[in-house]
């Protein structure tokens, strides 16, 4: 059977203090040097595309070099000197044409630019988004439990989208700005080596304000995008608890939460956007300045004789196009922060450890017999005080064994421990004599099933959830689960029957529908062991005696584990399991353990006779 979803201690489904515990501190600034080679090696994935889009930028830059040539040409064509006083027509008609083919060529380039960008941007981040959901559900439960939900689902839609952006846009700059700085510097020199001293003098000036503002704001983008994560979370808490909050009426305080952290996150955008945004002017200045350096000294060679008037206007053409790709990257420094960030929260859960697989020991979960044997574990979710402090427990074949306790006092950890959702910290769980640890971990989930308290339905039709327990399970054996499981009653009242499409969470059902419907699913997928952890205490007397009878008939022959609240539901379990301090207190049937009088007999004289504890 598929992995359910997890269990904490508390059987709420949420680890030790549930996903919303988790507190999010600002990280440090991280690589960027080795998420920006993580992140080329997913941009090489599409070598094709990115080979079009190399020569489509080559081609883009020479026609960028032979503009300004070929103006210089014209402009000398019409300049008068002491060889030619009058403009020589034909030549500047075919420098013109000439001219206008370059341009042509050039926005033809453009567009193919354009499209070879979004095209290889696309590609990338679907790569890229594909192996981060893939390596999402291979966490271990543990990382799921101690990471809020919406910081995970912006790194999968925010922080995506943003490299999506960048490399979109940024990319066909990068490769355009180096082949345009080296092919300028070499035309530069070819014309002016002095000239182009003077020109370059401001490229220092330039380096040495964008190391210090590049090193001053990327902290401003990293704490923007982890703010952002704590944002969408706080909005999924919401939306999943709207009930609770509008039942307790917390929906000001809620606003006001909210509130508190989208100021927060305007402030640090602001902060990073001034500074992103402050790198473009800078670098304009600095290159204006240039400009005027290049007027000054070039009118100074044209008057000695040593240029024409042509060659300092190429010369300023090439000059700005030389500082073009440095102020681009300027303007662009916001995004290309903003990716990287995106870049580095991604990469950090995709090198996040998966879940072990367990080992390599022969184990077919259709030949389970169900002995189970807990030998003196111990656990704890957050390494202090353990949970489980050397628990033993015996479960022989065929055994309904019922474990209650009061609340926090281990039940759910020996059902998260055999299912491998978590590893004891020391002791032994064995399976017909097999260490767990030892088992492929798809096999021992196989041999497994769990009914929880809170039913997890996905979106589809009934017989797709039904179908969860057995993927590829015929028509006639999910309606055979669904019989066993006492489903079938409303299944068949309702107009599509198991093509009934369910709403998110399959709210457009009872709590009682619900919960027969997880049980239909445990039958189809027809386990050696069965968990029931808290399967009726949510629900009404009358469905209760339902979702009883169905549970009595998934039981048969299978080793079943009962977590009860309700002491009721267990009496007529072969054995009760009383689970206190991490540790078996006592164990035995119903009668026994109340002619004992002890931990059974005050937890069930508070819930039937009154405390007399």
């Amino acid at each position: 059977m598929p992995p359910m979803p997890p269990m904490g201690p508390g059987g709420k489904g949420r680890g030790p203090a549930g996903p919303h515990s988790a507190r999010i501190t600002a990280e440090k600034p991280k690589n960027a040097r080795r998420t920006l080679s993580k992140l080329l090696r997913y941009i090489g994935r599409s070598k094709y595309l990115f080979f079009a889009l190399l020569g489509v930028m080559l081609l883009i830059t020479v026609m960028n070099l032979l503009a300004p040539m070929i103006q210089q040409i014209a402009i000398d064509c019409i300049t008068p000197n002491e060889n030619r006083t009058g403009i020589d027509k034909d030549k500047l008609i075919e420098t013109l044409i000439l001219l206008a083919v370059v341009y042509g060529v050039m926005a033809l380039a453009s567009y193919l630019q354009g499209l070879f960008s979004a095209k290889l941007s696309q590609y990338t981040v679907r790569t890229m988004r594909h192996d981060l959901f893939e390596s999402l559900v291979h966490l271990p439960i543990k990382y799921i439990d101690t990471h809020r939900h919406g910081d995970l689902m912006s790194r999968m839609t925010n922080d995506v989208e943003n490299i999506s952006t960048t490399v979109s846009q940024s990319i066909g700059s990068l490769i355009s700005g180096v082949l345009t700085v080296i092919g300028t510097f070499v035309i530069m020199l070819t014309y002016s080596p002095l000239l182009t001293l003077i020109s370059i003098s401001t490229i220092f000036l330039t380096v040495f304000v964008s190391a210090k503002m590049t090193k001053y704001m990327k902290k401003f983008f990293i704490e923007q995008q982890i703010i952002l994560g704590r944002l969408n979370g706080h909005v999924e808490e919401q939306v999943t608890g709207y009930r609770t909050v509008v039942a307790y009426t917390k929906e000001n305080d809620s606003v006001e939460q909210f509130k508190s952290m989208s100021d927060e996150l305007r402030k640090t955008g602001i902060k990073a956007q001034i500074c992103g945004g402050m790198m473009g002017p800078l670098m304009n200045c600095i290159s204006n300045f240039g400009f005027v350096l290049i007027a000054a000294f070039g009118g100074w060679f044209s008057i000695e004789g040593w240029i024409t008037v042509g060659t300092i206007q190429a010369f300023i053409l090439y000059s700005k196009q030389f500082s073009r790709p440095i102020n681009e990257i300027a303007n662009q420094y916001a995004n290309i922060q903003t990716a990287i960030a995106g870049a580095e929260r991604i990469f950090e859960v995709m090198e996040a450890e998966p879940e072990p697989k367990g080992g390599l020991l022969p184990f077919n979960s259709e030949e389970v017999k169900g002995n189970i044997d807990f030998r003196d574990i111990i656990f704890g979710y957050d390494g202090s005080k353990p949970v489980l402090d050397g628990l033993d427990l015996r479960v022989k074949q065929g055994q309904k064994i019922a474990i209650v306790g009061a609340t926090g006092s281990g039940k759910t950890t020996v059902v998260n421990l055999l299912t491998r959702f978590y590893d004891a910290d020391a002791g032994e769980i064995t399976i017909d004599g097999k260490n767990i640890c030892d088992i492929p971990i798809d096999e021992l989930r196989r041999s497994i099933a769990i009914v929880l308290q809170d039913t997890v339905l996905f979106s589809g039709t009934i017989g797709d959830n039904i179908r969860c327990g057995k993927p590829g399970a015929t028509d006639e054996e999910v309606a055979a689960a669904a019989n066993k499981a006492y489903a079938d009653e409303f299944i068949d009242r309702l107009p599509d029957r198991y093509d009934t499409p369910l709403s998110e969470g399959g709210s457009n059902l009872s709590q009682g529908q619900r919960q027969l419907l997880s049980i239909a699913r445990a039958v189809l997928a027809d386990p050696k062991i069965l968990i029931l952890d808290e399967a009726t205490s949510s629900v009404d007397t009358r469905t209760e005696m339902h979702i009883q009878s169905a549970m009595v008939a998934l039981m048969k022959d299978r080793t079943s584990l009962i977590i009860a609240h309700r002491l009721s539901t267990i009496r007529d379990a072969d054995k009760i399991v009383v689970i206190d301090k991490g540790v078996v207190a006592e164990q035995g049937s119903h009668e026994e353990l109340i002619a004992a009088e002890g931990r059974y007999y005050e937890l069930y004289q508070t819930q039937f006779a009154g405390s007399k504890t």
